[in-house]
């Protein structure tokens, strides 16, 4: 084994991949250990010089008055003269010259040294990603795979799974978006990441990205609710009575909350003031329609609103979404009526 290729392999290795130099000596240590274990057939001691990449072997014996098994054990006189230290009963370790123990077992060094390689540095991608878990990560988008999508993010390739892609979103080869990270997993082989383009999450953390406000925690998120690629609501306050808290959202000329559209590929976005008031927030979800009453009713945690006749297809929203989205929005349910619908109804005999 020429251990000087070896040695500036294994540095190529350490460089490259950004893995624990310890480590690889020791799975070298570990393979050789088990491989010349077969070829003498007795306890083996494998140790590799860090600095020079020389490799020394040793027997390990038992040290013993009367030898009943010379693969096993050494007389104590003998141990004696390799060390004085040694004792009766202490393990001696017994230089012995490396023997080549042929082409299959320089082989499965090989493959368990590569084994144990592929292993670290897959532990050390887990520990990279599993800090992003919750976050935003930018990905380039490989290919389809059936109704899958391939996302290569660098250091690792995952999947983007149907119920995790927006309603109408096309994914080209090339295209650089942003995803979600909604789990970390680790799997026999190796980490697994969960990345999503629908969860209300990426919404929140794009906010975050383009509000210093958001992020200095001046303005704070409340809620969420999304019907991802179409179009989401979120509730927003502050405590600072001279910080707006929805116009720091939209920014200047719109210009903020247009950057989130664009990477949200022209999901509409309502961003709506908080209040403690169920009332008001409620009359705030409904946005843009415009609300005349709320009645509240505590208990069942239900809403009725009333708003002008004119009003009520904009407060429902197409297919009921924008009462849909303002009842996930504010945790009530929501009932809408317009005036006429509430108005009393007059006895013509009267």
């Amino acid at each position: 084994m020429n251990t000087g290729e070896l040695f500036e392999a294994l540095g190529e290795i350490v460089k490259e991949k950004g893995i624990d130099k310890e480590l690889i000596f020791s799975a070298l240590e570990s393979a050789l250990t088990a491989a010349y274990k077969k070829n003498y057939g007795t306890t083996i001691k494998v140790l590799v010089n860090r600095d020079s990449g020389e490799i020394k072997i040793y027997l390990q014996k038992k040290a013993v008055e009367i030898v009943e098994d010379s693969t096993l054990e050494i007389n104590i006189e003998d141990a004696k003269k390799i060390n004085l230290r040694y004792q009766l009963d202490d393990v001696v370790d017994i230089e012995v010259a490396p023997k080549d123990f042929g082409r299959v077992a320089a082989q499965n060094v090989k493959q368990n040294v590569v084994q144990k390689i592929r292993e670290a540095e897959r532990q050390i991608i887990y520990k990279e990603y599993i800090e992003k878990e919750n976050d935003i990560i930018t990905g380039i988008i490989q290919k389809k795979e059936k109704q899958n999508v391939l996302i290569d993010l660098g250091k690792i390739e995952t999947l983007l799974t149907p119920t995790e892609q927006m309603v109408h979103e096309e994914y080209n080869h090339g295209d650089r978006l942003k995803f979600y990270v909604v789990e970390v997993k680790w799997t026999p082989k190796g980490p697994n990441i969960v990345l999503s383009r629908t969860h209300p999450g990426l919404v929140k953390r794009l906010f975050e990205m383009e509000v210093p406000e958001i992020y200095d925690g001046v303005v704070e998120i409340k809620s969420i609710s999304r019907e991802a690629g179409s179009r989401t609501k979120i509730a927003v306050f502050s405590k600072d009575e001279n910080v707006d808290a929805t116009g720091a959202c939209v920014g200047p000329k719109g210009v903020r909350v247009q950057r989130i559209v664009s990477e949200l590929k022209g999901e509409k976005i309502d961003i709506v003031k908080w209040s403690k008031d169920p009332s008001e927030f409620i009359a705030n979800a409904l946005s843009p329609a415009k609300v005349v009453n709320v009645e509240i009713h505590e208990v069942e945690k239900s809403a009725r609103v009333v708003v002008q006749d004119y009003q009520l297809s904009l407060a429902i929203g197409k297919e009921g979404q924008n009462a849909r989205l303002a009842a996930k929005l504010t945790g009530w349910k929501i009932d809408i009526k317009s005036q006429s619908q509430v108005a009393p109804i007059t006895d013509i005999n009267e």
